[in-house]
C-alpha cells in the first residue's frame, strides 16, 4: 500500500493528522498535502519550458518533502540523489537530467546540516583518541574462550593498543583506558567513541554517560565525544586497527594462563609497532607518536578506581547475585544486606 494511500485509508477511519504522522513517522506537513488533495486522477504532463528557465523548478518541494520525510529512518534507508531522480522520472514525469536534482540536494543537506551531523575531521590532532571493541578467541587456562578486544588507536601516529577483557562495561573501559595512559606516560585531551560503547547510552542525539566513565572523565581531565548512529567513517582509524590486531596478535590463537598474563604480552607486542613507517607519513610510528605522547595532559597523581559500588542482600546460604553470576560470601553473611564493588574482572565483598 503507498503512503497516499495509507493516509487516506487512516483519514477515513477518523484518525487525526497529528496521529497519523507519529504512525506512519511522517512530517505533519507531509499528512496535510495528501489530505488536500481531492482528484488523483491521472493529470496530463505539464508541457511548455519551466519558469525560471531551469528543470528543477517546480519539483523542489516534491524533493524537499522526500527528505524531509527521511528524518527518522535509518541511514541506509535514505533518499540518495539517484533514487531522488528516479523517482522524480517515474513518479512526476521529469524530464530533466541527474545533474540539476544532484546539486539541488547537496545543496539542501549543506544548507540543513547541523554541528551534531556533519563528519569528524579526516586530519586527526596529536593526542586524540580512537576508542572501539572487537571480538577474538584465546586459549585461557588451556580452555578456548572468546575475549573482548578493547582497542585504543591514536589516529595522528597510527599507534594502536589492545586489552583483552570478559566484557564491554564502564570497568572495562575505565581500566582499559588508565592501562593505556599509565603505559605511555600521558593522557589523551580527547576521545572519540563508537556511539557510547561500554560508557553510556544513546537516547535519540544524546547519550547518557554511566556514573563511573563521568568521574573518570573529571579525573583524567579528558573529553569525550561520540560518534553519530550508523557513521563508522568518523572512526575508521580504530575499525582498522580492530581488524589489523586481531590479524597480527591473535593469529595463531594465543594462550596464557590469565587475561592479566595475556594483556602484559599484548601491550609488548604492541609497541613493536611503532617501530615500522606510517602508511602516509615518511617517518616511523613511534616518532609521530611521540608528539601524541607530548600533546597529551599529565597523568594524574593516583590512578583512577575503576569500581563499581551497589548494595545486595545474601541468601540463607550466604551467596550473591551479580549480574548472570553467583558468589559465596559465606554463611556468616547470611540474608545480610551487604555492600559489593564491581569490577572488570572481581567482584569485592565489603
Amino acid at each position: 500500500m503507498s503512503v497516499q494511500e495509507t493516509i487516506r485509508k487512516l483519514d477515513s477511519e477518523g484518525i487525526s493528522g497529528r496521529k497519523i504522522a507519529v504512525q506512519l513517522n511522517l512530517s505533519r506537513a507531509t499528512v496535510a498535502k495528501y489530505l488536500r488533495i481531492t482528484n488523483y486522477s491521472p493529470a496530463p504532463p505539464k508541457a511548455g519550458k519551466r519558469p525560471a528557465g531551469s528543470v528543477i523548478t517546480g519539483f523542489e518541494e516534491t524533493i524537499s518533502t522526500w527528505l524531509e520525510d527521511d528524518i527518522g529512518q535509518p541511514r541506509k534507508q535514505r533518499h540518495t540523489a539517484q533514487r531522488i531522480f528516479d523517482r522524480l522520472v517515474d513518479e512526476e514525469n521529469y524530464q530533466g537530467t541527474y545533474s540539476p536534482v544532484q546539486r539541488f540536494v547537496k545543496r539542501y543537506k549543506q544548507e540543513r546540516q547541523s554541528e551534531n551531523d556533519g563528519f569528524l575531521e579526516l586530519e586527526w590532532a596529536p593526542g586524540t583518541i580512537q576508542v572501539d571493541f572487537g571480538e577474538a578467541e584465546v586459549f585461557l587456562a588451556g580452555e578456548r574462550k572468546v575475549v573482548h578486544l578493547f582497542v585504543v588507536t591514536f589516529p595522528y601516529s597510527n599507534m594502536r593498543f589492545a586489552q583483552a577483557y570478559g566484557g564491554e562495561t564502564s570497568e572495562c573501559v575505565c581500566h582499559g583506558l588508565r592501562t593505556v595512559f599509565e603505559h605511555i606516560g600521558s593522557v589523551p585531551h580527547r576521545m572519540i567513541f563508537d556511539n557510547a560503547t561500554g560508557v553510556g547510552r544513546r537516547v535519540k542525539t544524546k547519550v547518557l554517560e554511566t556514573k563511573l566513565f563521568a568521574a573518570f572523565k573529571a579525573h583524567y581531565r579528558s573529553e569525550a565525544k561520540y560518534c553519530n548512529p550508523y557513521s563508522g567513517n568518523e572512526k575508521g582509524n580504530v575499525e582498522n586497527a580492530v581488524g589489523f590486531l586481531r590479524r597480527n596478535l591473535m593469529v595463531p590463537l594465543p594462550h596464557a594462563a590469565t587475561l592479566e598474563g595475556l594483556n602484559k604480552v599484548l601491550l609488548e607486542r604492541c609497541d613493536r609497532f611503532g617501530g615500522k613507517p606510517h602508511w602516509r607519513r615518511r617517518t616511523l610510528i613511534k616518532d609521530l607518536f611521540e608528539q601524541d605522547v607530548q600533546a597529551g595532559l599529565a597523568l594524574p597523581g593516583a590512578g583512577f578506581d575503576p569500581v563499581r559500588y551497589e548494595s545486595r542482600k545474601a541468601d540463607k546460604y550466604g551467596h550473591l547475585q551479580v549480574g548472570s553470576n553467583t558468589y559465596a560470601a559465606g554463611p556468616v553473611f547470611a540474608r545480610r544486606s551487604l555492600t559489593v564493588g564491581i569490577r572488570h574482572d572481581v567482584i569485592e565483598i565489603l
